[in-house]
């Protein structure tokens, strides 16, 4: 009898650590990523139902902070900074929490997006930036809480909050300008040093035209004659000795060996007085 008890407890616990059902969440997630010039923004939160229920002032009371949705604290992340309502927000990941109000809301990007919810305890330190967004009644109910980027420009876009009969928009501004003006400056300025510097190496290593890498591996030492990098002038000097110009290898090696015992780099210290030996310099 006991070892008939003891099978029906053993199937009975195999039964239940496999009867692994899964079911609709109450308010299931989304995940949102949307372009608003040259900034990613990603925007992670759960979306819970009315089911009969009133929202604002009831299920979620005016003038108390709300996590803005359900379940974890809604999260926004920016990939630039931007800036909302003249604040400068920094790129990174933040909690969004609401104040909603009868007649407009208290939006607040919290720095500490790992909490479930609100925060055990409030930081004002970690309010990033805070603003107020009006409130718009709609003509018809929204069921399910949703939010969405809409109104979006090469430089800005609208955060839009959308439930029961309210939206709630708060528009944020990204640097496009600043960004694709930079761009275009880089561009227009020809080369980098570090171009010159690769497509010298390139030609150095691949054994193509050495005059021609002598000439894109001075323009990037002149480039960098504010802060001269040792191991630019260690490619110079090998380049202009493969160039057969040895004293212009020397005076480069000289100070690539300078730089580098001033860096504490001591690979280039010894490969710098490897050469110079080589070269009759030391």
């Amino acid at each position: 009898m006991k070892k008939i008890i003891l099978s029906l407890f053993v199937a009975a616990c195999t039964l239940t650590s496999n009867a692994q059902i899964k079911t609709p969440a109450p308010s299931p997630s989304q995940k949102i990523e949307q372009e608003v010039g040259l900034t990613d923004v990603t925007l992670e939160y759960s979306r819970p139902g009315m089911r009969g229920r009133t929202i604002f002032g009831d299920l979620v009371p005016f003038n108390e902070v709300w996590r803005t949705g359900a379940n974890a604290n809604t999260k926004i992340t920016f990939s630039t900074d931007v800036t909302i309502d003249g604040q400068e927000l920094k790129k990174g990941t933040y909690a969004l929490y609401t104040k909603p109000g009868k007649e407009s809301w208290d939006v607040i990007f919290y720095a500490d997006a790992t909490n479930w919810g609100n925060p055990e305890k409030w930081d004002e330190t970690k309010v990033a930036a805070q603003t107020k967004a009006t409130v718009q009644t709609m003509p018809v109910k929204i069921e399910t809480f949703t939010m969405m980027f809409d109104d979006i420009t090469n430089s800005s876009a609208v955060l839009g909050v959308l439930w029961e009969n309210t939206y709630v928009g708060l528009k944020f501004e990204t640097p496009t300008e600043a960004m694709v003006a930079k761009q275009i400056n880089a561009t227009m300025s020809g080369p980098s040093a570090n171009d010159y510097f690769a497509s010298a190496s390139y030609y150095l290593e691949a054994g193509k035209d050495i005059k021609k890498a002598q000439t894109w591996i001075d323009k990037a030492v002149e480039m960098t004659s504010d802060a001269p990098k040792f191991y630019i002038l260690r490619k110079q000097s090998l380049i202009h000795a493969k160039a057969g110009d040895k004293k212009g290898a020397i005076k480069a090696a000289k100070e690539s060996l300078k730089y580098s015992e001033k860096a504490g780099n001591a690979g280039y210290v010894k490969m710098n007085k490897a050469s110079l030996k080589e070269w009759g310099a030391m």
